[in-house]
């Protein structure tokens, strides 16, 4: 069950909201979980009993880790929690990534190969494991004591509206309001505003460019010439971004309209003006994350300028880059942006500064842009080859896909230009107006008319269109 299907917006989230605001306040968090518990078995009925097997016992765990005094102890135990957390992620995510190597090896070798079944990817189970590392992490550390029910803890863990794809919440965010929280009218208008503009990022935008995307992508890339090679890296560049926002937004109003609320995924990051900008607004919350448990714990800033340039970064994207899929692909995407980040520290924002704003936008949009390509191309040599293509300029079929692909053109110019508004600062203040918070009484008419609007033009869209799940489901 994904979001953008009649299937959840016509009846599972109409049934929990009104039976959630029609249960007694003790039980909210119990309605909440039965529910997540549904949503997550619709889509993997037999890992939902492993994940709340090893949730359960986590909690116990982390409850026993609280309460010991030794330091060597207390190390152990949550060496223990953390090691069956990431040995879960690294058995369902990476098991088959390993054996294919090991075999390619042998096969170097002339060996014989290993036998292997191949091992199903449970859906999220990148993001529930970094929930529950900020879980142990953070009592550890001593930063808030655990929580008292293993239900709650639960649907801290398998919450539905941002199990699957974040945004990441760290357990120091969001530990009170599992407990006290409240929701108002004016909450839950305000969230079905922002799940409506989620909906329409990810059902008139990202599905629009993500046919394109895949055409391109399902051509023999010997046969391409330069535009049509550049038309579908950059359709995936705003495809990726529309359909992975979306679904931040659809995920944080859905919290808003039950009293939650989930910290921001995205700031414009097609807006930066270096790769470091960059990463300050894309996917915050994992950067966060990134920042918070793997980069001050390898020593961060304190370190020799060389570690921390050569090793600490590389490292800390070579992670990012695993942690996105079990591909040599994907580990080439994080080194690209740990190499630009190492660069800007040492010349790249001191020239940046003295060229310019566009400048320093339009250089780290083309980086951007570049790197996504191993992100969505199949294989280190197929990416290459796509690399080719890109750079042959050969624009001889320019006017003709112009013609049979206007539409395309026409969302590729908008999401330029918006981009464009922004650097302005005239986007920035149009984004704040739809995200907006504490609208008056006076102004939620117009508000609800240009959503309702919306949300009936999604589902007319939905209707006639196929099974389209959001890209980061399989990370």
């Amino acid at each position: 069950m994904v979001f953008s299907s009649i299937l959840f917006t016509l009846f599972f989230l109409p049934l929990f909201l009104i039976i959630y605001n029609l249960t007694p306040k003790k039980l909210k968090n119990f309605t909440f979980l039965v529910f997540s518990l549904i949503f997550y078995a619709w889509g993997a009925p037999v890992f939902v009993f492993i994940l709340t097997a090893s949730t359960i016992a986590n909690f116990y765990l982390v409850q026993w880790l609280y309460n010991i005094d030794e330091k060597r102890k207390k190390r152990l135990v949550a060496g223990i929690s953390i090691f069956i957390n990431l040995g879960l992620l690294a058995y369902f995510k990476y098991a088959n990534f390993f054996v294919e190597n090991v075999n390619m090896t042998l096969s170097a070798l002339g060996w014989q190969h290993v036998e292997w079944t191949r091992v199903a990817l449970p859906i999220g189970i990148s993001f529930f494991t970094f929930q529950s590392l900020t879980y142990t992490i953070d009592v550890y550390r001593r930063i808030h004591s655990p929580l008292k029910n293993p239900f709650d803890y639960l649907l801290y863990i398998i919450m539905f509206p941002q199990l699957i794809a974040g945004p990441i919440v760290r357990f120091e965010s969001i530990a009170d309001q599992l407990q006290n929280r409240r929701e108002t009218n004016d909450e839950r208008l305000t969230g079905f505003y922002r799940f409506v503009i989620g909906l329409a990022k990810k059902v008139l935008i990202a599905d629009v460019l993500g046919m394109e995307v895949n055409r391109v992508m399902e051509m023999d890339f010997h046969l391409l010439d330069s535009t049509t090679a550049w038309i579908g890296i950059l359709a995936y560049t705003f495809q990726i971004y529309f359909d992975f926002s979306g679904y931040s937004d659809m995920a944080i109003g859905i919290g808003r309209m039950v009293g939650f609320k989930f910290p921001e995924n995205f700031d414009n990051p097609y807006t930066a003006k270096s790769i470091t900008d960059f990463w300050r607004r894309w996917h915050m919350t994992f950067t966060t994350f990134m920042r918070l448990y793997l980069y001050y714990p390898l020593g961060g800033n304190r370190v020799s300028t060389k570690r921390r340039l050569y090793f600490n970064l590389v490292f800390v994207f070579f992670v990012s880059g695993l942690w996105h899929g079990a591909s040599w692909n994907f580990i080439l995407w994080g080194l690209i942006h740990g190499l630009f980040l190492i660069l800007d520290r040492v010349f790249l924002l001191r020239f940046i500064k003295k060229s310019g704003a566009f400048f320093g936008w339009l250089y780290t949009f083309f980086v951007v842009v570049l790197a996504w390509v191993p992100f969505r191309v199949e294989g280190i040599n197929n990416s290459m080859l796509f690399y080719r293509k890109m750079f042959e300029f050969n624009f001889s079929s320019l006017y003709l896909q112009f013609i049979q692909n206007r539409e395309l053109f026409v969302i590729l110019v908008v999401a330029f230009f918006i981009s464009i508004l922004t650097l302005s600062g005239f986007g920035t203040k149009l984004q704040h107006i739809f995200y907006k918070t504490g609208i008056s009484n006076k102004q939620h008419p117009a508000y609800f008319s240009v959503a309702l609007v919306l949300f009936i033009l999604c589902i007319a869209t939905l209707a006639g269109s196929g099974f389209s799940p959001f890209i980061y489901f399989r990370f």
